[in-house]
Order: C-alpha cells, then structure tokens, then sequence
C-alpha cells in the first residue's frame, strides 16, 4: 500500500507493537483451521474436497485485493483503510463463529483474506513511514516480520487448544482481537500525510527472468506446502489425534520457519539467493517424493520426513525468493509490482490445493501432484541457479 507522511501521534515503541499484533493475527489466520479442518468441515457436512475452500478462500481473497492495495490507500488513507479492514475482519469472525451455512463460512473466509490484503501491507506502510531510517526502523520492521513468521505456527496451536471448548471459538476468537486492535491502532496510528500519486503499473513483469521464476517458485513452495498440511491433518484425524496433537504433528514443518525467520537476510546475504533458492526447492520435492517410495507403514513416521524436508524448503527458499523478486524490479516499480508477486504466489498456491486435493482427492493420487508440482519448482530452481552461475562467472572475467 501507498505510504503515508505525518506527524507521529504516539511513541513508535506502542505503534510498532500494536502494527505488529495485526500482522500476527493476519498471519494466524492463515493456519488457524488447519488442525480443526477436519472436525469442523464434517459438522457442516463437508467432504475434503469441499473443506479446501475453507484455505483457499482465504487465500484467493488475499490475492484478489493486494493489487487494488495502492489505489485504495492513495484514494482514501493509509489510516483509513486500515481500520476499516480490521472492523471488516472483526465483522467478518463473527458472522463466521455464528452461521451454519457452509458457503457463507467460505465467503467470511474470503472477506477476512482481502482484509488481512489490505492491513498487512498497509501496516509496514505506516510503520516505515513513522519510524525514521536507520537501525530503529531496521530492527521495527524485522519485529514486524516475525511477528508474521510467527503467526502461522501461533494459529495451530491456538486453534488446538481452543478446539476443546468448541470449534465455534475457533472461529470467533479472532474478532475481539481484531476489535481491541482496531482501538488501539486509532490511537496511536498517525494521520495520512499528503498522499503519493499511485505510481503506473510496470510492463513486461512476465518477461523478467528472476521476477517470474520466483513468482512461479514461491507459489509452488507455498501451494504444496498448504496441501501437505491439509492431507497431514486429515491423516491424524483418521487415526483418532485431536486437534491440539494434530496442531503438533504439524509442528516439524511450521517451526523451524518462524524460529528462523530473523536470520533470513543474513543467509541471503551468505550463502546468496539462488543457492538458497535451489536448496529448498530441491528439500521440499525430495519430502514430497518420500510419500511416493513404496515403503511399510502410513503413520506419524511415515510423514514426519516429509513434515520435515517441507519445513526446512521453505526456511530455505521462500524469504529468499522474496529477496530475488524484489531486487529484479527497478526502485520505482517495486511498490505496484510485489503485490502482483504476491497475488501470484496466493492463486499459485489455491491452483495447487485444488488439483491436490479436490481433483485427485485424499483417496487418490494427491501425493503424485504434490510431488510433481514440487519438482517443477525445483527444476525451475535448478536452472536458475546455473544462470546465476554463469553470470557470475562471466562478470568475474
């Protein structure tokens, strides 16, 4: 979203938590039906391939309103919209936690992705906008993507350990959150500055090499791991865990995100995008490829590699793939061109859910599409990797 200028009305210290806790929900919701998915689609009726849509439309909002991010930012306030999505969000919790049609739970999911579209990126807006440069708004903005990084393996748990009390709280929770955010980000949000023209959309995305393969990289990355997610839930549901062991049976796959997401840049900075891209790739196809070897046994033990090489892709890949799309766009197409990214990466990843598992189906060839779709990213993974290799090798002559 379009950044804003103005003066700061509170102390950065409670305007970075609060900026913070919204990314922390937004990035909590993603994950939160996961260990529930089962349990709650067969109160409504609903069979794996109908229970996806509780995912997907999160993620298909989201990836429908990021691009419309900077035109709504610039035509109503940064401020403006913000607080008027999380009271959407809130809205949106309610009517989800109290209805008993299933496709109106599906749109509240698609509502609370387009909210969370508009307030995740329109947070790091005022919090760079607020904060002055240097070191504090370094260390502002990595609080900020931990909070996010953290957010998903926040959501099973919560979501396990509420599931107790009943999966309408679950759905509910979110919204009093969302409510006490909203409060407090009127209080300490600053007002918008004099508003940016929306900079014009940048051509030719599509024939940008590092640009394209990291779009079609990270939603590759993104998809199969959200699928191996929903068939590993409905696995242990199968054989009796509960939502909160359910919750830590995914555990092998979510932590080590978040528990490395503040030392993403400097293994870019190390070991350089396109190794660390390939890395990845190459870890997460070679989980998804283990289902597919003809070995004894199908429980817990059975997963956990996979569990694990999918978890360690995306430490590896995704925060540099992140990396790798921005620094292929000039300075001033950046701000118009990585909500594009993202979308890519969110309707990448809905492709992959549907053909994983509501065309093949938990009972079919899931485990093959995973798998191909993995190896695809990493083909393309590979190649890139050797054209920065000679390009490297050429520029040292």
């Amino acid at each position: 979203m379009a950044q804003t200028a103005g003066p700061v009305r509170a102390a950065p210290r409670p305007l970075v938590f609060v900026l913070a806790g919204t990314m922390l929900l937004d990035a909590l919701e993603v994950s939160v039906l996961v260990p529930v998915l089962p349990a709650l689609a067969g109160a409504f009726g609903a069979g794996p391939g109908q229970a996806q849509w509780l995912l997907t439309a999160f993620a298909a909002g989201f990836g429908a309103v990021l691009p419309a991010g900077p035109w709504l930012a610039a035509r109503f306030g940064t401020r403006r919209v913000y607080l008027a999505a999380l009271l959407a969000f809130a809205a949106a919790s309610v009517v989800a936690g109290v209805t008993g049609d299933f496709a109106v739970l599906v749109a509240a999911r698609l509502v609370k992705g387009a909210c969370a579209a508009l307030t995740a990126p329109g947070g790091l807006a005022v919090l760079t906008a607020a904060v002055p440069e240097g070191d504090r708004q370094r260390r502002a903005v990595a609080l900020y993507a931990a909070f996010g990084a953290a957010g998903f393996t926040t959501g099973l748990l919560v979501s396990g350990a509420l599931a107790g009390a009943g999966l309408r709280w679950v759905l509910l929770f979110p919204a009093p959150v969302a409510l006490v955010l909203a409060g407090l980000a009127a209080a300490v949000v600053p007002p918008d500055g004099p508003r940016a023209p929306v900079a014009a959309f940048p051509r030719g995305l599509a024939r940008n090499g590092p640009f394209a393969r990291s779009a079609f990289g990270a939603a590759a990355l993104n998809g199969t791991y959200l699928t191996t997610l929903l068939v590993t839930t409905y696995a242990l549901h199968e054989r009796g865990w509960s939502p909160l062991a359910a919750a830590a049976g995914c555990l092998p796959a979510c932590l080590p995100v978040a528990l490395t997401s503040p030392v993403t840049a400097r293994l870019v900075a190390a070991i350089g995008t396109a190794r660390l891209i390939a890395a990845g790739a190459v870890a997460a196809a070679a989980g998804y490829a283990w289902q597919l070897l003809p070995l004894p046994g199908d429980g817990y033990p059975r997963l956990a590699p996979t569990l694990v090489l999918a978890g360690l892709g995306f430490v590896f890949a995704f925060g540099a793939l992140n990396v790798q799309a921005v620094a292929a766009l000039p300075a001033a197409a950046r701000a118009r061109a990585v909500p594009v990214y993202q979308s890519c990466v969110q309707f990448g990843a809905v492709a992959v859910v549907l053909a994983g598992v509501a065309v093949a189906g938990l009972d079919g060839p899931v485990w093959t599409v995973v798998t191909a779709v993995g190896g695809a990213g990493a083909a393309v993974a590979l190649a890139g990797w050797r054209r920065a290799s000679a390009e490297s090798r050429g520029g040292s002559r």
